[in-house]
């Protein structure tokens, strides 16, 4: 872009979906290993920003040890007469996209999840401040987006005052979903579709409705609504709802429709209420994941904020990869936080009366939303450490889980008794005819589910 041409690394999309390993990386900001870090976009009045006016608010890139984590706020302050505060969860998205437009610079996530890397070849290039980053941030908002007529820029990564903002920016956006609840997907016309994390899952296609957030946990029905409306080119789009094919499972013709032109056929199918049977993709950008534990006929829930193992032994890392990529996997799916708060969460596979795990942490921040009769009755990792701790505890608690599970009888016995010619059983088991005695083979199964991998036949004795 030639705009860009006094900057000291390339800016373009095809930098989008660019990873960075840690060997690497200079620096890094957010992650797992740092909590306190946050993006936020707010709307202002004309004198209330100046145009251009990029800050930070402690150390710069060049004052930070190389290879060190930091925490980091970015704060994006646009004006203009058309732009209004629903727009703010729009902007605030773009974020994302534009910093993984800048050559060596990765960007994941979003709000208080976000995690960024800059590679040591950009710093050594020059991009070696914030302040850089920020007047291209500065230019790609102001071409794309023709509203914003003045725009500001803050980072902020002096630790305490990041803990003070994030503080603040959690109120606004719980402010902005809560707005959200109330309206119902069966009382609009159109969702809302998002490919914006297609440079990292080609075949993800976010479908947002009234009722279902984005995974990201950042686009409202809303959001979508005003995103598409100002951007029509943009990568938010609108969905005509269509017919509906399965109302319990949440499937709509309409959706179904949008997926398969926005993968080019590879998603055809699209249940949105349910994680099996063409469960709704996942990009990577999820706040949490919902996975299957067959042993108790029920999901285990994690958030990326989540440090540690999981009930079955597997860290959210590991849910993470097991989810991500626009693939369509039964009992893995990617959710946003605010979706766990809907009367439309995992409908199809029994609601909240099917989880039976969720860090302690989360079960607190939606707490309000779960049935209260189960609150008590689904286990944290404060209560169980493994798959028969938790039984023990789902038994112990009464979950309506318990019900699910299939008890078999005291003794159950199949018997079925073949006659092989002493020929044939000695080439199954490879010993010589003349050690094979003449009769049956009896082979007993008893309420078992066997997986074989060798057969072994024995003469039956005779009786009598």
């Amino acid at each position: 872009m030639s705009m860009f041409s006094d900057m000291p690394v390339d800016v373009g999309v095809i930098y989008e979906g660019e990873r960075i390993r840690k060997p690497d990386m200079y620096v890094e900001f957010g992650g797992l290993d740092v909590p306190a870090k946050f993006e936020l976009a707010r709307a202002r009045s004309m004198d209330e920003i100046e145009d251009g006016n990029v800050r930070t608010v402690g150390p710069d890139l060049k004052e930070l040890s190389e290879g060190g984590s930091y925490p980091l706020g970015i704060l994006i302050e646009v004006a203009g007469k058309q732009i209004e505060p629903d727009l703010e969860g729009v902007i605030e998205r773009r974020i994302h996209a534009y910093c993984n437009y800048v050559e060596g610079l990765m960007h994941l996530n979003q709000r208080y999840d976000i995690w960024i890397r800059l590679n040591k070849k950009s710093f050594r290039k020059g991009l070696n401040s914030l302040e850089i980053l920020g007047k291209i941030l500065v230019r790609l908002f102001k071409s794309e987006l023709p509203i914003i007529e003045k725009i500001q820029v803050t980072f902020i990564t002096d630790p305490p005052t990041v803990e003070k903002m994030l503080s603040e920016a959690r109120q606004i956006y719980d402010a902005r979903d809560s707005r959200a609840r109330g309206l119902k997907d069966e009382e609009v016309d159109s969702f809302y579709g998002c490919i914006l994390c297609q440079s990292f899952a080609p075949t993800h296609v976010c479908v947002i409705t009234p009722q279902r957030y984005a995974n990201c946990g950042a686009i409202s029905w809303f959001d979508g609504r005003a995103s598409a409306r100002i951007d029509p080119k943009g990568p938010v789009f609108r969905i005509e709802r269509g017919e509906i094919l399965d109302k319990l499972r949440g499937e709509f013709s309409g959706v179904n429709e949008a997926a398969k032109e926005k993968t080019l056929g590879e998603v055809t199918r699209v249940c949105l209420y349910s994680a099996f049977g063409f469960p709704h993709t996942s990009c990577g950008c999820f706040e949490a994941t919902a996975f299957y534990i067959p042993e108790v006929e029920g999901f285990g829930i994690v958030d990326r904020g989540f440090v540690g193992m999981t009930v079955n032994g597997l860290p959210f890392s590991t849910m993470a990869d097991s989810t991500a990529g626009g693939r369509q996997i039964d009992g893995f799916h990617g959710l946003s936080i605010e979706y766990m708060r809907s009367p439309k969460f995992l409908q199809a596979d029994g609601g909240w009366e099917r989880i039976a795990w969720i860090p302690a942490k989360l079960k607190e921040r939606v707490k309000d939303f779960i049935p209260k009769e189960l609150v008590d009755s689904i286990a944290t990792e404060n209560d169980v450490k493994n798959i028969d701790e938790l039984k023990a505890f789902l038994q112990g608690k009464g979950h309506p889980l318990v019900d699910r599970w299939v008890k078999a009888p005291a003794e159950a016995v199949a018997e079925v008794t073949t006659e092989l010619p002493a020929s044939e059983v000695a080439q199954l088991t490879g010993l010589p005819v003349t050690s094979i005695g003449a009769g049956g083979f009896k082979i007993i199964l008893k309420d078992a589910k066997i997986t074989a991998r060798k057969l072994i036949i024995r003469a039956a004795e005779k009786k009598g």
